[in-house]
């Protein structure tokens, strides 16, 4: 996990081969958001990109390096004083060299992100 807790995994399901549902925390105390920004905390795009890698890690058991993130839409600021919960779903297709992850992520019943990432093997 390249930022110490950042976050925390409250679930992590298989939905069907392919299809996973994750439900994680933010920790609002984490020292990225004392600078991100002072009194308005605002989860970084890079941390939630960050977050879907080592998810997808998890998922495969694989390291993984990103090598195209494409359709990237940050549709609204995720706050983790007001919305620490966050649903992820996480489509994945892999081969031998590469995993392909569609993702869309959720707070309540508003869409956070939507993006597609690939990523190779290593």
């Amino acid at each position: 996990m390249l930022l110490q807790n950042f976050y925390k995994i409250n679930t992590l399901d298989k939905i069907t081969d392919a299809s996973y549902s994750v439900s994680i925390n933010l920790n609002a105390k984490h020292e990225i958001f004392k600078g991100h920004f002072p009194g308005n905390p605002v989860t970084p795009g890079v941390g939630m990109m960050q977050i879907i890698k080592e998810l997808t890690e998890q998922i495969v058991g694989e390291e993984l390096f990103l090598i195209k993130a494409v359709n990237v839409k940050f549709m609204a600021l995720i706050n983790p004083v007001e919305t620490p919960e966050l649903k992820l779903t996480l489509d994945l297709v892999q081969t031998k060299d590469e995993v392909k992850v569609k993702n869309t992520t959720f707070f309540g019943d508003t869409t956070a992100l939507k993006l597609t990432n690939t990523y190779k093997v290593l």
